[in-house]
């Protein structure tokens, strides 16, 4: 094993939790999400050797695997998906008793309402990554961020306010 092989493998798995959260919030399926987490480590494999440190890591890995996530989502999107909706609902009410759990499932409903990247800001903004890492990232300016991102909260407050939860 070469010694960049060794970084990569390192880099994996000291972040591999930012990968999962960006594969949790464009795949549903854990098929599909385990599917999404190799294409990404491959685009990041293939991108490693091209990485000039100008950024945080954090931030280029954000970045790919994002890019892949949303590349991968909105191919599907063209295909028709269908769902059982009775099972849906089954899902959903089942931790009914847990109140957190039920929040958690709720604000996830909603993110999965926003566009592609509404939904990596929201992401990037619930694991506390500074608004300059997040401008950098989906590349546009801080300004533009702060203001994308009091669009997408107030968005969010109003799917979660229009849901009928119980």
């Amino acid at each position: 094993m070469t010694e960049e092989e060794k970084k990569f493998i390192n880099l994996i798995n000291e972040h591999q939790g930012l990968v999962h959260k960006v594969c949790f919030m464009y795949e549903q399926d854990p098929d599909a999400r385990n599917d999404l987490f190799q294409e990404i480590v491959l685009q990041l494999w293939k991108s490693f050797p091209t990485f000039r440190g100008e950024a945080k890591i954090t931030t280029w890995m954000y970045r790919i695997a994002l890019n892949t996530a949303i590349s991968g989502y909105r191919r599907q999107t063209r295909h028709i998906k269908t769902e059982d909706l009775q099972e849906i609902h089954f899902n959903i009410s089942e931790h009914s008793g847990d109140e957190q759990e039920d929040d958690f499932q709720k604000l996830q409903s909603a993110i999965l309402q926003l566009s592609e990247i509404e939904r990596a800001m929201i992401m990037m903004a619930l694991e506390e990554i500074p608004y300059e890492e997040i401008a950098e990232t989906i590349g546009i300016t801080q300004n533009n961020v702060r203001v994308r991102m009091n669009r997408v909260r107030e968005k969010l407050r109003k799917i979660m306010s229009k849901e009928p939860w119980s």
